[in-house]
C-alpha cells in the first residue's frame, strides 16, 4: 500500500522541522562547560585575558604601563581581541572573556546545522558525530581566534551555498572574506578549501580552483600584514610527531575514550566511504584538510600547531560528508548513539572545568598577598607524560588581569603578538614559565631563570618544590599554589 505524496511530504517536513530542533538543541548545550564554570577552564585563556587587559587599559595604569605595550596591527589573527575591544568597555573583563568563550562551541554546532540545511539535507547520524568534534583539542587549548573563524567559516559556507546561482554573491564574499581573515587566517583557509571541494564535485574541472576567487582579495592584506612574518618550521622527529597528533586528535580528558573517540569517527567516515555513503559536496573538502594535516608544518606564520587544528576540522567535515540514513527503529538508535557521544564527551569536560574551576579559585587566593604592580616569575609544574589538556598552565597571568603585575606567561613574540613586554628581558615570556617534570624527578627551582628578574616566585603544581631560590620566603600557600618573595629585591615603585 502507498501512502499518498503530500502525507511523505509532510513526514519529510516534519523529520527535517525534528531534525533541525535537535541540531539547535545540541548547539546550544555546546556551552555547557562555560555554563558550570565561573572561569574557563582552558590551557591558554588566562594570557588571553592579560592581553585583553592590557590592550583596554590603554596605559592609564601606571603598573602596565611600565611593564608593557600593546600595539595593534592589522593582522588574520584579530577575531576575540575586536570582540573584547566592545565588549570588555560595557562588561567587567571577566564576564566579557567567558561571554565571547560561550559564543564559539554555540556558533560552531549552528554553522553545522547550517551547512546541512543549506545542502537539503537532515541533521542525522553523521551530522550528529560531527558535534563530538566541537570541542577539538584547539577549543580546548583556548584557541579563540582560530576556533571563532572556524565557526564563522561554517556560516558563510551556508550562505555561499544558498545563494547559488546570485549574480553578486561575490561582491558579498569579499568583504565575508575579509572578515574571516580577519579573526583568524586559518578560518579564511577553510572556507576556501570549503568552497573549492563543494565545487570541484559539481564542476570537476578549472572552474572550481577560479570558484573561490572572491575570497583571494584577503590575500592582500595577508601579505602586507607585520604579523605573518613569524617562522616555518615541521620541528624534530617529523613522522612521530605527526603520528602522535593524529593520535591525539580529539586529545580532552580521558586517553582510553578520546582515542576510542578518534576510532568511532575514523571508522564511521572509512566504512562510509567503502559503501559510497559519502557526499562528495563536503568529502572532498575533508580530504583536502586530512592531506593538508600531514604535509603542512607545525609552525606557521607564528602560530603553533598549524597542523594540528586541522586534523579536528577534517573530521568534523567528513563526518558531515556521511549520509547513511537506517529505516524505522534502527535510524533511532544510530541517531541516539551519535547525539550520545557527543554528550557523553560534553558531560566529562563539563565535569572536569567545575572540578578545575574549583581549585584555580583556591589557588587564586595567594593574590590576596600579592601587591599591586610587583614583578612575578610564574613557574608551573608539568607532566612530560600526561594527557588531559592542563588548565592551570597559564594561571599566573591572572596576576597581570587582577594585580597589573608583570609576569612571564604571556604570549609576547616581537613580530607576532601584539603585546611586547619592557622588562624582564627576551625570555621572561612563554614558555619561560613550564617546568617539565617526570615522577619521581626533584622540583629544584633554586636557580629559575625567570626568578632573577622578579619579585615574587608563584608555584603552581601539586607537589611542593624541593628547592626554591636563597632567601625566598612563603608569602601564601594553598594547595597546588605557592607564593614566595625573594630575597633581596626592593619592592616595585
Amino acid at each position: 500500500m502507498h501512502m499518498p505524496r503530500d502525507m511523505n511530504q509532510t513526514d519529510a517536513r516534519q523529520d527535517a522541522r525534528g531534525s533541525l530542533i535537535v541540531g539547535v538543541l545540541l548547539s546550544l548545550l555546546a556551552a555547557l562547560p562555560f555554563l558550570v564554570a565561573g572561569r574557563p577552564q582552558l590551557t591558554d585563556y588566562p594570557s588571553h585575558l592579560a592581553r585583553y587587559h592590557i590592550m583596554l587599559d590603554g596605559g592609564r595604569s601606571p603598573w602596565l604601563a611600565r611593564y608593557y605595550e600593546f600595539d595593534w596591527m592589522f593582522t588574520g589573527n584579530l577575531g576575540a581581541d575586536l570582540l573584547m575591544s566592545g565588549l570588555g568597555r560595557i562588561l567587567p573583563l571577566e564576564t566579557a572573556g567567558w561571554l565571547v568563550g560561550l559564543m564559539i562551541p554555540v556558533l560552531t554546532g549552528l554553522g553545522i546545522v547550517a551547512v546541512m540545511r543549506a545542502l537539503g539535507r537532515p541533521i542525522g547520524f553523521g551530522p550528529l558525530l560531527a558535534f563530538a568534534t566541537i570541542w577539538s583539542p584547539a577549543m580546548g587549548m583556548g584557541f579563540y581566534n582560530f576556533t571563532l573563524s572556524l565557526a564563522l567559516a561554517l556560516l558563510a559556507f551556508a550562505l555561499w551555498i544558498r545563494l547559488e546561482g546570485k549574480r553578486w554573491r561575490w561582491a558579498l564574499f569579499v568583504p565575508v572574506g575579509l572578515g574571516i581573515w580577519l579573526c583568524h587566517i586559518s578560518g579564511w583557509g577553510a572556507l576556501g578549501i570549503l568552497v573549492f571541494g563543494y565545487e570541484w564535485h559539481r564542476r570537476k574541472d578549472w572552474r572550481a580552483f577560479a570558484a573561490p576567487w572572491p575570497l583571494f582579495f584577503a590575500v592582500i592584506p595577508q601579505l602586507l600584514a607585520e604579523g605573518t612574518k613569524g617562522g616555518l618550521s615541521f620541528g624534530p622527529n617529523v613522522a612521530s610527531y605527526k603520528f602522535r597528533i593524529w593520535l591525539q586528535a580529539m586529545r580532552d580528558q580521558s586517553m582510553l575514550f578520546d582515542v576510542a573517540t578518534l576510532a568511532i569517527l575514523c571508522g564511521v567516515i572509512l566504512l562510509a566511504l567503502a559503501w559510497r555513503r559519502i557526499d562528495g559536496r563536503l568529502g572532498w573538502a575533508a580530504l583536502i584538510f586530512a592531506a593538508l594535516s600531514i604535509v603542512m608544518p607545525r609552525h606557521f606564520g607564528g602560530g603553533d600547531y598549524a597542523d594540528y587544528r586541522l586534523i579536528a576540522i577534517a573530521l568534523m567535515i567528513g563526518c558531515m560528508a556521511v549520509q547513511y540514513r537506517a529505516a524505522g527503529r534502527g535510524r533511532g538508535v544510530l541517531l541516539a548513539l551519535a547525539a550520545g557521544l557527543f554528550l557523553t564527551r560534553l558531560a566529562v569536560t563539563a565535569g572536569a572545568w567545575h572540578a578545575s574551576d574549583r581549585q584555580a579559585g583556591a589557588m587564586l587566593t595567594v593574590l590576596d598577598r600579592l601587591p599591586e604592580g610587583a614583578r612575578v616569575a610564574g613557574a608551573v609544574l608539568l607532566p612530560r607524560k600526561g594527557w588531559a589538556l592542563n588548565p592551570f598552565e597559564h594561571l599566573p597571568s591572572y596576576a597581570t588581569v587582577r594585580k597589573d603585575a608583570l609576569v612571564n606567561t604571556h604570549f609576547a613574540i616581537p613580530g607576532v603578538h601584539m603585546l611586547r613586554l619592557k622588562q624582564g628581558g627576551p625570555e621572561f615570556a612563554d614558555p619561560s614559565h613550564r617546568v617539565f617534570h617526570r615522577r619521581g624527578e626533584r622540583i629544584d627551582l633554586s636557580r629559575f631563570a625567570p626568578a632573577r628578574q622578579a619579585d615574587y616566585l608563584w608555584y603552581v603544581g601539586r607537589p611542593r618544590p624541593d628547592a626554591v631560590p636563597a632567601g625566598a620566603r612563603i608569602v601564601a600557600r594553598v594547595p597546588g599554589s605557592l607564593l614566595l618573595r625573594l630575597a633581596n629585591r626592593p619592592a616595585p615603585r
